[in-house]
């Protein structure tokens, strides 16, 4: 049938089960939503302070809830205000597709007002991305946008679509098609010899499913990395049964959080520069480490020559470019968590590992922060608030110290549970990823752990928050400093603090309520206590600014490019 462009465009995120969309109007998208104006009934629209926030919330969003994130936004600065967001889903392989408009065909390449080359600054950081001139394409390219963005590894698309391409005028053929059609539609089949990788996840190889059974068998020391795969792939109760059936303690990364529960009795807790004594001791002293959809990045395999140096390394993980790429392995399974587990699970034998296990927790598995006497501790702060709001609460930080303290405290026990930048960092992160998941999940109590340097940087979102009605509750870890990089400037530059300080305004409790927000400022655990409970029976957006030591440090550390256990701090 015949339908306008615009309508085409719609149609098909219903077609994908979109329900919600992030974003930015401006000039080019006009035509996009001039038609998502009749469309108010079907699909909700979340119009955020800034397009980097609609990105980190659509990112949000589709961590928390398994399905694909919506963001809109315009061309030239609309659209290069999503690269940060696109970066950071890319990085922590969460499945969102973007929507951008650019110039009309006729202009195209003159340098135009607003025009950007999207598409090429965004090639890096996405799985694929598509410049639609012709419209009579736009049922084909959103299909194929939304299955590259949900199968194989989990990562951004982003979609550009001309602004004559969306004109009213414009009428394409298009015909209904049910999601599990689409896989089967050609031009997702061409998909496997025009980019390389079969649209299908491939089995794992059996055999080499047996082999890992027998390297478990050989071992007595094994490891286990819970990597952000087990995360995405929604594997954590194969994963726990797994590692309960080998009796194997586990390390968490800091994406696995919610793929192996905080509180089980073979957690050993984070593991890499911030990873416990335990996480780390076990690693330097096992004899095979089994990973599972981990990138083996710099901030776990610190010196890849040292790292795990008397283990074999076995990594299991979706993309076969991770494999060799940080470390070297004895052997590995391509394949989705999910399914290989379930492999294992099915063939490999039970055994216990008594001896090792005890030497395993013969060392720390957690900090513990002295009390200071008229001071907030990190472990005070987040403690209490675990003590008080709902076990299930989903958490969202920024990056920073307060990023590792949260992880370190908190028990993260199922997937979208923990929401963080952890392979770009991106400070900004948090607000925008709370509201994401808010809506997504407005059954779920929703937290924003931040720091002062980073809630400066997305405070702007509040009205958002405000606009909308959605409860977040915002922690505001509140050193007057960057503490992160002071603390590198404490450790590592002989205490030359040049431009950390944040010891001036804004004032964030007056912020919160100059954004129709309450705030409340608490310097000790019992104000802490009133402010939550009060936050929690409002139920609206609520900020409460937590003063701790400026110069309070995330333990243990170990410097970037030294061996696991090297600790600067214990």
């Amino acid at each position: 049938m015949k339908v306008k462009s615009t309508v085409a465009i719609l149609e098909c995120l219903l077609e994908q089960g979109v329900d919600t969309i992030f974003g930015y109007p401006g000039g080019t998208i006009l035509n996009i939503y001039d038609e998502l104006y009749s469309y108010q009934d079907k699909i909700r629209h979340i119009l955020t302070a800034h397009e980097q926030g609609a990105a980190h919330a659509a990112d949000g969003y589709a961590r928390s809830t398994g399905k694909v994130g919506v963001c809109f936004a315009t061309s030239g600065p609309g659209a290069t205000n999503l690269t940060t967001g696109i970066a950071t889903a890319y990085y922590d392989s969460s499945p969102v597709v973007f929507i951008t408009c650019n110039v009309t065909e006729n202009t195209l390449g003159k340098d135009a007002f607003q025009e950007v080359d999207i598409t090429g600054i965004a090639m890096p950081i996405t799985k694929a991305t598509y410049l639609v001139r012709d419209p009579q394409t736009i049922p084909d390219v959103i299909r194929e946008a939304f299955a590259v963005a949900a199968t194989g590894r989990p990562g951004p698309v982003l979609i550009d679509f001309l602004k004559n391409v969306t004109a009213p005028s414009v009428m394409i053929d298009y015909e209904p098609m049910e999601r599990k059609e689409h896989i089967h539609h050609g031009r997702l089949q061409a998909l496997t010899h025009r980019i390389g990788w079969d649209i299908k996840t491939p089995e794992p190889n059996h055999d080499d499913v047996r082999t890992l059974c027998q390297m478990i068998a050989e071992s007595k020391k094994p490891l286990l990395i819970c990597g952000g795969g087990v995360v995405r792939s929604r594997a954590h109760e194969v994963f726990r049964a797994f590692a309960e059936k080998i009796d194997t303690p586990v390390a968490i990364t800091v994406m696995g959080g919610g793929g192996f529960p905080g509180g089980h009795p073979l957690t050993t807790g984070m593991i890499g520069m911030h990873g416990t004594q335990a996480s780390n001791i076990a690693c330097d002293n096992c004899d095979l480490l089994i990973a599972v959809g981990c990138r083996f990045s710099d901030r776990v395999a610190l010196d890849p020559d040292t790292f795990a140096a008397n283990a074999k390394i076995v990594h299991i993980d979706i993309d076969r470019a991770e494999i060799g790429k940080n470390v070297k392995t004895a052997h590995h399974i391509i394949g989705d968590a999910k399914r290989v587990l379930e492999l294992l699970n099915s063939v490999v034998e039970e055994k216990k590992n008594p001896e090792w296990k005890e030497f395993v927790f013969s060392h720390a598995t957690r900090t513990e922060y002295d009390d200071k006497p008229g001071e907030l501790t990190p472990q005070q702060v987040l403690e209490t608030i675990r003590q008080i709001v709902p076990g299930d609460s989903i958490v969202a930080t920024d990056v920073g110290q307060h990023q590792m303290w949260t992880i370190q405290h908190f028990h993260f026990d199922y997937p979208g549970q923990l929401l963080t930048s952890g392979g770009f960092g991106t400070m900004g992160f948090g607000l925008g990823a709370a509201l994401g998941a808010k809506i997504g999940n407005p059954d779920k109590t929703v937290i924003h752990i931040t720091g002062d340097g980073c809630f400066r940087m997305n405070g702007q979102e509040m009205a958002t928050e405000s606009h909308y009605d959605i409860p977040v509750i915002t922690f505001v870890f509140d050193n007057r400093t960057l503490g992160m990089v002071r603390q590198w400037q404490n450790l590592i530059y002989n205490k030359r603090f040049s431009q950390t300080d944040l010891g001036f305004a804004p004032d964030f409790v007056k912020l919160a309520e100059a954004y129709g927000l309450k705030g409340r400022r608490v310097t000790n655990v019992q104000e802490l206590k009133e402010a939550i409970h009060e936050a929690l029976e409002w139920g609206h957006g609520y900020v409460v600014d937590c003063m701790i030591d400026t110069d309070e440090m995330v333990r243990p550390m170990v410097g970037g490019g030294q061996p696991i256990t090297n600790f600067m701090l214990t």
